[in-house]
């Protein structure tokens, strides 16, 4: 059995996190899947995915410092000469994360650790309106 979905999801940019575990536990409730696998993308070069612990320490600074000292705003990117843009940071940083997970099906819910929430992560310098494509896979 495999399911596809497209999360339309809007964020604000500049390492804005949007906690996406509580439509993916619905999405494989839905399915009827007891054991498989979901996987999800995130459409585009400047987001990601990830798991973390959806506090707000985490969420709203620790993530965009550490960030920060890896692939600093204001560092001298190639994208940016090439481009004549902005965001040659948002593109580093997204790669270095990556745009996927896949994630077990067991029991019909995702087996998640008690502080651990599936996140979007939008790297980029603006508001975006972001897809995440996901397939339920199992039976």
């Amino acid at each position: 059995m495999v399911h596809t979905h497209t999360l339309e999801l809007h964020t604000e940019g500049d390492d804005h996190i949007l906690d996406l575990t509580a439509e993916l536990q619905i999405l494989v409730r839905e399915s009827g899947i007891g054991m498989g696998q979901l996987t999800a993308m995130v459409v585009g070069s400047t987001a990601a995915l990830t798991t973390l612990e959806f506090e707000p320490g985490l969420v709203g600074h620790d993530i965009a410092a550490a960030l920060e000292r890896i692939a600093p705003r204001g560092g001298s990117y190639e994208h940016e000469k090439m481009w004549h843009d902005d965001n040659g940071h948002s593109h580093v940083r997204a790669s270095l994360i990556g745009p996927s997970l896949a994630l077990p099906i067991v029991d019909g819910t995702l087996p998640l650790g008690t502080w651990q929430q599936v996140v979007l992560v939008d790297l980029d310098t603006r508001p975006r309106n972001r897809r995440v494509v996901v397939n339920l896979m199992g039976e």
